[in-house]
């Protein structure tokens, strides 16, 4: 990759979540219930847009939100339920700075 970074965006979709992967301007989607596989599904669609790991930067975001991506996934890693994953994930973009 000669330089940017690739992003991978999550949405929650009633039981599921939509990931896109975007390095300029390709980009796939695909859906995975539960986060952890959708993270599973990401890393798929990312060595599909840019293959193998050198020099690649991805930037994991949760409807946007990088902070909201961190606490829900970590959530889902320690056990809590998808419903108490989606509530963190809630809670996270409510509470998080706006940009400016």
């Amino acid at each position: 990759m000669a330089g940017g970074h690739i992003t991978a965006n999550y949405v929650p979709q009633g039981e599921d979540w939509q990931i896109t992967v975007t390095n300029g301007d390709d980009q796939k989607t695909a859906r995975a219930p539960g986060l952890i596989a959708a993270r599973d599904q990401a890393d798929q669609l990312i060595e599909q847009i840019s293959p193998g790991k050198s020099g690649r930067v991805v930037i994991h975001l949760l409807d946007g939100d990088g902070f909201a991506f961190t606490t829900a996934y970590l959530q889902a890693r320690h056990g809590l339920s998808d419903e108490a994953t989606e509530r963190a994930a809630r809670a996270a973009v409510a509470n998080a700075p706006a940009a400016t």
